[in-house]
């Protein structure tokens, strides 16, 4: 009876790893990712945060980066993931230059993996990412909320959704208006330059500022008085 009950105890600690081994996170129940009594970290997260992690500038990650680490790291339970071979992330402010990031897509005030990434199995799309890209097919989409200019004109100006699971009191999916990228201004073909070379171009303007006079014809000589 002891080794049966020991038996369902290594079972019931070894089931998140064992799920995590399975594959993508939809393998996994809650509990794969969070602890609820034994929790490693704020978040409640059943693994310790990654804190060995750097960012593209050899700052440490932190925050919710920093666990999506914990298991997706070299020799991890997921696809090793490295900042210097990745988009960035872990940062504490988005160079405007570089991307127009929506809000909704901002992690108190930072950037992180779920600015990409929503990781939750409700999240129905290709890589868990927060746009529909039609099973990765239409990448253009997604990276057009963030890149604009970059995209062409069609793609810059679609409306797309944003998914979310982060907020209970609102829907999974935002609105197109939320998310969607403000529609570009089509770029105008620069104004021919005159044909007229310069000197004419010159004469032509003197010509045009000769005195009114030049152009009337001349007075009448007034008539002499007769003898």
């Amino acid at each position: 009876m002891r080794l049966v009950r020991l038996a369902a105890v290594l079972a019931a600690c070894t089931a998140p790893l064992a799920a995590l081994a399975a594959g993508g996170h939809d393998a996994l129940s809650c509990s794969g990712c969070h602890s609820i009594h034994a929790a490693k970290g704020e978040l409640i997260f059943a693994v310790e945060a990654n804190k060995s992690a750097t960012t593209r500038a050899n700052q440490p990650v932190s925050g919710s980066s920093a666990l999506c680490l914990a298991c997706h790291k070299d020799g991890g339970m997921a696809t090793s993931i490295s900042s210097h071979m990745s988009h960035p992330y872990g940062l504490d402010h988005v160079n405007a230059k570089v991307a127009k990031v929506p809000g909704e897509l901002m992690r108190d005030g930072r950037f992180e993996c779920l600015g990409c990434h929503d990781p939750h199995p409700s999240n129905p799309y290709h890589k868990y990412l927060r746009v529909d890209t039609a099973k990765g097919q239409k990448m253009e989409q997604f990276c057009a909320v963030c890149h604009p200019n970059k995209a062409d004109d069609a793609t810059a100006s679609a409306k797309v959704a944003l998914f979310t699971s982060m907020d209970e009191t609102g829907n999974r999916v935002l609105g197109p208006a939320d998310g969607a990228a403000p529609a570009r201004k089509a770029v105008k073909a620069p104004a021919k330059a005159s044909k007229l070379p310069a000197k004419k171009a010159k004469k032509a303007a003197k010509a045009a500022k000769a005195p009114a006079a030049a152009a009337e014809p001349a007075a009448a000589p007034a008539a002499q008085p007769a003898q």
